[in-house]
């Protein structure tokens, strides 16, 4: 996190994708990889380069105010914003890194306006417009280099946080609305009592832990049941 907080956001991969003669320049990232719960959910953002919104950054290193704010600037000041989410069942199926790229493909076909360049962090996306294939950059911490990604990042990260705080009303054991879906300690304290939900990643260690915590127990709960009748008979037939 030190070394995000060093990295400057600027618009040097802006210029430079302008500079080929790019026009539409969308930045894509996603939001919820590593969490336990719940989608992925990846934006696409194609800011007005004529308007500069100070203070854009990763969204992780902001805070949840800061971000609602900027989200509602970065709305006002781009040219298009679309938002992407894949579910848990897919991720379990696909794995989350494919997962994270349908997300961000999706949000980038979404757009209502196609464009001639993406930045995106840390991926590469298979985007073709009507004609010939997209040309992209894929930028390393692209989220906490590039303005456009990092409005992306922001976008989807506030999408996010705001359906995590829906499906806390849901799951309320699991404290959706603090940790989001991350393994915060409450989170998996939760999950060794009660188990996963629906909503939960069952690929991910702790959630499979968990569950089969769980099968583990229901199975011993069976057998006890099944063993007390017979060692009533027995008691009974001694006596």
């Amino acid at each position: 996190m030190r070394m995000l907080k060093r990295l400057k956001c600027t618009d040097k991969f802006e210029k430079a994708a302008a500079f080929t003669g790019a026009e539409l320049i969308a930045g894509v990232d996603e939001v919820g990889r590593g969490c336990l719960f719940g989608p992925v959910v990846a934006a696409a953002v194609i800011l007005d380069r004529g308007y500069r919104i100070r203070g854009l950054r990763d969204s992780k290193l902001l805070p949840a105010a800061r971000r609602e704010e900027l989200a509602q600037r970065i709305r006002e000041h781009s040219f298009a914003i679309s938002i992407a989410a894949v579910d848990v069942e897919t991720i379990d199926a696909i794995n989350i890194y494919h997962a994270s790229q349908l997300a961000m493909l999706q949000a980038v076909a979404q757009l209502s306006l196609v464009p001639d360049h993406l930045l995106v962090d840390a991926m590469v996306v298979d985007f073709p417009s009507a004609t010939e294939r997209v040309a992209q950059t894929k930028i390393i911490h692209g989220d906490a280099r590039s303005i456009s990604i990092a409005a992306a990042s922001i976008v989807a990260k506030v999408e996010r946080d705001r359906m995590m705080r829906e499906l806390a009303t849901q799951y309320p054991h699991y404290d959706l609305a603090s940790n989001k879906g991350y393994s915060a300690p409450k989170h998996l304290a939760a999950l060794r009592e009660h188990g996963p939900t629906p909503l939960h990643r069952r690929t991910f260690a702790p959630v499979w832990n968990a569950a089969n915590a769980a099968q583990a127990q229901e199975m011993m709960e069976f057998m006890l049941e099944e063993v007390a009748p017979e060692a009533a008979e027995v008691a009974e037939f001694d006596a």
